[in-house]
């Protein structure tokens, strides 16, 4: 869906190396990840994968060691699985309702040029507003 892999390119324009592909393993198929992304990671969607000699059910996020890995379907029937990943940020991230900045001012900017509707709409859907929540609705934000 974003980045490149595997001798397919995606047509969406990234800012920094990413991947993030949708793939359907058959039965007893194998996936080679290679290290051409610093940081990966993948969630079994369904199915279970197997990684070296270790299992792993549906509804896990896997974060991978670096080197090159092979995920295997280890189930008689398609395995859905998602990778992501990329190059590894350039610092931390600050995470505040749907807001991610590197830096606290533009988080706090943005709530309020959200308060005042200075965000564009989404197209098809200018009707609806949904407010800013409060401070204490939001966790995990200083």
């Amino acid at each position: 869906m974003v980045g490149q892999g595997w001798g397919l390119r995606s047509p969406v324009e990234t800012f920094t190396d990413t991947i993030y592909a949708d793939v359907m393993l058959e039965p007893g198929a194998m996936l080679p990840l290679e290290t051409a992304h610093e940081e990966r990671a993948v969630y079994v969607v369904s199915g279970e994968v197997t990684i070296g000699s270790d299992h792993f059910p549906s509804g896990q996020l896997l974060v991978l060691r670096q080197g090159t890995i092979s995920v295997r379907n280890a189930e008689d029937e398609a395995t859905r699985l998602v990778l992501v990943g990329g190059e590894t940020m350039d610092g931390p991230r600050h995470i505040w309702w749907n807001f991610v900045s590197s830096r606290l001012d533009r988080i706090e900017q943005a709530k309020a040029d959200w308060k005042v509707g200075r965000f564009g709409t989404v197209p098809g859907d200018a009707e609806e507003f949904i407010p800013l929540p409060a401070a204490e609705e939001v966790a995990g934000y200083p």
